[in-house]
């Protein structure tokens, strides 16, 4: 009867070598499936060479393969990589994981098959470290921390918990749901913002080509003719000097601003003020208010419905809220927490969030539906930063159209003044 060499992985994942007799390659995968293994890679033995791995045998007489001695996998492309994982990338990623786990692959095949249909860059790099390190014995948790490109704070301690408790394709999803509603959100408040930024953009190219090209042409028709001119075209003519003369602070100016910022923000001080001013900007700082609370909210949420600590969620929480404002009010939370308070009284001292807020929360930790509260809340801030963005919008449309009147009505008339009086001196 033929022999037939095997590589195949158990339920845990871990891959295993051995052989099997049985009269055909049909039945020997059949018998290594009632084993409770799936194949992997399987042919008759003396079919050619084929270096035995080193391995150890388990109780009920299977050879595991011992990872600190088997060789190292070769990569499949990948390699060095500049930048993250885009959101949108994760996203797809983490919902395709979480239907093959689901579907009861093993997760080092699950992960095998989303690294072979992954284009090369950041998501394929870190998948590829992930499958390496899970074969050398670490957790699927331990190998995504090691790939903080990829995997952050977050979703490292979510998958840490749904491996702690066993439900890791349960996680998975939580996870899939909490990036698309995310991503969803992010697509909303940028699509709404798309048309303003376009129209600025393209306003500031014309009016610039105006004082650069155009009104230097009239000054010199204006010299020529020694015109005295009134107090409106002179402004204009040295504006137009001016970009003339200065036109590369346009790029350098915002650049500088925006460099100044993130140096001021280094400072724990200087990044607290920023993010205070942040929100106190009209409307932009409501916007801001919202979204962050919106997005806290699902991350605790999510956080606590996976099982993880309280204290370990709001630290979780704390890292990714993005704003020194929130990080200082979570700090405080954690503190009243640690000293044996409820999360509602300290959220209130903060006074960072609404009054509702605050009530759903204390609802939620006295009924123990905290995680559903919290869901409850980001949802109804979810949707108050929509209708904010598209009221934004709304009230930008009309403001654009009279500051564009306005520039083009004074460079119309600061041009026409001194023509009508060159033409009436002539006439």
């Amino acid at each position: 009867m033929p022999t037939f060499q095997y590589e195949a992985m158990d339920n845990t994942g871990l891959e295993v070598k051995d052989t099997i007799d049985a009269a055909s390659e049909q039945e020997a995968q059949a018998r290594i499936r009632e084993k409770g293994f799936y194949v992997t890679k399987i042919k008759e033995k003396g079919g050619g060479k084929k270096t035995k791995a080193d391995g150890k045998t388990k109780g009920d007489g299977k050879t595991q393969v011992d990872a600190k001695k088997k060789p190292a996998r070769k990569k499949k492309g990948g390699g060095f990589s500049i930048g993250g994982v885009s959101g949108k990338k994760l996203c797809t990623f983490t919902r395709q994981l979480s239907t093959l786990q689901d579907a009861g692959l093993p997760i080092l095949r699950s992960l095998r098959i989303l690294e072979g249909q992954c284009k090369p860059g950041p998501l394929k790099t870190s998948l590829i470290g992930v499958i390496d390190d899970i074969e050398s014995g670490s957790t699927l948790s331990e190998a995504m921390a090691k790939q903080p490109k990829a995997f952050d704070n977050l979703y490292v301690n979510m998958v840490k918990a749904g491996e702690a408790g066993g439900a890791l394709e349960v996680i998975l999803q939580r996870l899939a749901e909490f990036k698309e509603r995310s991503e969803s959100l992010k697509r909303k408040v940028k699509g709404a913002m798309i048309y303003p930024c376009a129209v600025i953009t393209v306003a500031t190219l014309i009016v610039g080509f105006i004082m650069y090209y155009i009104i230097p042409k009239f000054k010199k028709i204006f010299d020529d003719f020694g015109t005295e001119l009134p107090g409106i075209t002179v402004v204009l003519i040295q504006c137009s000097d001016n970009v003339v003369n200065y036109w590369y602070l346009g790029p350098v100016i915002p650049f500088a601003l925006w460099l100044m910022v993130k140096i001021i923000k280094k400072n724990k001080t200087g990044a607290f003020i920023v993010d205070w001013i942040a929100l106190k900007i009209p409307l932009l700082g409501l916007i801001f208010r919202k979204s962050i609370i919106a997005r806290t909210c699902r991350t605790l949420g999510t956080l606590v419905a996976s099982g993880v600590p309280i204290l370990e969620a709001l630290a979780i929480t704390r890292d990714t809220a993005g704003n020194a404002v929130f990080y200082k009010a979570y700090e405080h939370i954690i503190a009243a927490i640690r000293e044996g308070e409820s999360m509602a009284i300290p959220l209130r001292e903060t006074r960072t969030v609404d009054e509702i807020v605050v009530n759903m929360v204390d609802v939620g930790e006295e009924t123990g539906a905290l995680d559903t509260m919290l869901y409850k809340v980001a949802d109804v801030f979810d949707e108050e930063v929509g209708v904010l963005v598209e009221g934004l919008v709304n009230l930008l449309e009309p403001l654009m159209v009279v500051v564009l009147g306005l520039i083009v009505g004074f460079i119309v008339i600061a041009l026409f003044m001194p023509l009508i009086k060159l033409l009436n001196d002539l006439s």
